[in-house]
């Protein structure tokens, strides 16, 4: 379960690169009833989505140069520096040098031995997100990747995650949790591409999941407000009911009205 009770390994920040971050808060604000709370003039634009005042994710508009528009998921460290080490020595990349952001943390831009990107961050005065599993905030990440037993092997010897498999109807998910945690740490999941042929014609990445009050609304509205939908609500038993979204400017993520957890 991903939770604001950080530890190593666990997703702690989500951010959106933009073309337009005007238009995204206006999408996003629609959506899930998020306001853009611009950064002092040294963050160069960087801003947070908050939601009723918590920060639910960060957001900044960017050129084509910097990439296409996405969202990043960041994984807390206790060492930003040995990470990217890390990630390099697993075969992985470094995007991103290691730098300080002020005196919130220190971060960076990796990419998996596959070649997709993710953040980390070392927290300072910002220890991270101030909301997830609540309506309109980050509750699972999930990783699309052509080679799963390589996926499953970078991430162990960079972030120190472990892999739990987990039954389902028709075959076998598999979770990523941090290192030493139980099986309520489980914050994500591995897909390989070959299973899910909407996520092998768009390519391998990371895609968040927002927690919502009702997936089909959800979807209509995202319609409504210039989105488009790459999967319709569909039900997950045990898990709950999901959909497949983009944002208008092409930034894929996915939403869920979680299935009541079993006592």
């Amino acid at each position: 379960m991903l939770t604001t009770r950080y530890v190593t390994g666990a997703p702690n920040w989500l951010d959106l690169g933009t073309p337009d971050i005007d238009g995204a808060t206006t999408f996003y604000g629609g959506l899930f009833g998020w306001e853009f709370q611009p950064g002092p003039p040294e963050a160069g634009g960087y801003g947070f989505f908050q939601l009723a005042g918590r920060t639910a994710a960060g957001g900044m508009q960017t050129t084509p140069e910097q990439g296409p528009p996405s969202w990043t998921v960041y994984f807390q460290t206790p060492d930003a520096d040995a990470t990217a080490k890390a990630a390099e020595e697993a075969h992985g990349s470094v995007l991103m040098q290691p730098m300080d952001v002020m005196d919130q943390g220190r971060m960076a831009i990796l990419a998996d031995k596959a070649g997709v990107p993710f953040g980390i961050w070392q927290p300072g005065r910002n220890k991270g997100l101030d909301v997830t599993q609540e309506p309109g905030s980050l509750c699972w990440v999930e990783l699309y990747t052509a080679d799963l037993p390589m996926a499953a092997y970078f991430y162990r010897a960079a972030l120190g995650l472990e892999t739990y498999g987990v039954d389902f109807p028709g075959g076998t998910y598999t979770t990523v949790l941090p290192d030493g945690q139980s099986e309520d740490g489980m914050f994500g999941g591995i897909v390989p591409l070959a299973d899910d042929p909407l996520e092998a014609r768009d390519g391998a990445y990371w895609m968040p999941y927002f927690e919502v009050t009702d997936t089909d609304e959800t979807v209509a509205k995202a319609q409504e407000l210039g989105g488009s939908v790459r999967l319709p609500g569909t039900d997950i038993p045990g898990v709950g009911r999901v959909a497949k979204l983009a944002d208008p400017y092409g930034a894929r993520f996915a939403v869920i009205k979680s299935a009541p957890q079993q006592t």
